[in-house]
Order: C-alpha cells, then structure tokens, then sequence
C-alpha cells in the first residue's frame, strides 16, 4: 500500500530554507489531532515540516500555521469587513502588522487566470494562477517578472503511477519563496475556494 508519508520524526523549519533546490513538500489536507481540521506537511524525506490544527467547532477566520514541534511561525486571519475575500498573514501569534495580505480577485477584473493577488503596503508580492480545485496553481513572483515561486500539484504514487486524492498533493516551493510562505498561501487558497 502507498503510503503519504514513509516516516514521521519531527525536524526544523529553519532547514528547508538552507536549500538552493527547490523544495518539495507533501500537504495533506488532515491534522494529526483527532476531531481537527488541518494540514500535515512532509518534505522529501518523510520528515515532518509544517502542522496546522483548527477544531472543528471553531470559525476558520484564525488559522495558525506551526512547525513540527507546534511552535507557531505565521497567523493567517480573515479580514472583517471588506469587499471580497481578504486574509491577512502576521508573524507568528502577533495582531500588528501583517507581513502580507491576500485577497481573492472577482471576474470582472482585467487578469481573469489570477485567482488571488498578494500585496504588503500596497506593493504586488505575488500572482497566483491556474485551478486550486484541481490541485493545480502557480505562485507567481510579481518582483521577478512573474518567475515562478512555488506550485501546487496533484501528487502521484512513485509506483505504479496511481494518483491520490484532492487530499493530498506536493507543494513544491523554489529557493527564492520561504516555505512557511507558501504553506500559508496555500492554507489561504484552501480557505477562499473550498469545495
């Protein structure tokens, strides 16, 4: 039987950031709590990187993405009160500031490919493009003429070639983009176009 993950020691985030590769991670769409709604995220070692837990009686506006050992890196929160669907991504459990904000692009604008702009202090960080339905997105560097960044693939077995589910899929995040900001984008992806 194919397994999602071969291994399960814990490991340092600080680790993928060392990496001149890009760097793959598997996301599955499950906490390791019971009675949680999250993510699990392996790297290509089976090692286990990043974990996000939300009880499943609690509103999804507060998401926290945390490393291995549960320490929190980045907060993910709804922002009340706007037009169209904006997340806002602080620094670990902090409220000021925010590194970044998302917010979901509506049809009527001119780039109908994007599905959501990313921006700090009005300035374009990132495009994302293509169909998170589908496990199939590219995290567009708007800084370096829209190089890739990171992207989001359907994740198939090593043998036999047999495709897992919407549940399970890589992230595969290069040099440039730190991977707990992908992993967050990710997580805002799954938020604005749940099925």
């Amino acid at each position: 039987m194919t397994k999602v993950h071969p291994k399960f020691p814990n490991t340092c985030e600080e680790s993928l950031c060392d990496s001149k590769e890009a760097i793959v991670l598997t996301v599955w769409k499950k906490s390791l709590l019971f009675n949680c709604d999250g993510f699990t995220v392996y790297n290509s070692n089976g090692d286990l990187v990043f974990r996000v837990d939300n009880y499943m009686n609690c509103p999804k506006d507060n998401i926290v993405l945390m490393d291995a050992s549960g320490l929190p890196l980045l907060s993910i929160r709804r922002k009340r009160l706007s037009l169209g669907d904006c997340w806002m991504v602080y620094d670990a459990e902090t409220q000021r500031d925010p590194i970044f904000t998302a917010k979901k692009n509506v049809g009527i604008k001119k780039n109908r490919r994007s599905l959501v702009s990313v921006s700090s202090k009005k300035t374009v960080l990132y495009e994302i493009e293509g169909s998170y339905s589908q496990r199939s997105c590219k995290i567009l560097d708007e800084r370096r003429n829209k190089k890739k960044a990171a992207e989001i693939k359907r994740k198939e077995a090593m043998v036999g070639g047999v495709t897992f589910g919407k549940d399970v899929f890589k992230l595969i995040v290069e040099p440039e983009m730190e991977p707990r900001v992908a992993m967050a984008l990710t997580i805002i992806l799954d938020q604005m176009f749940r099925s």
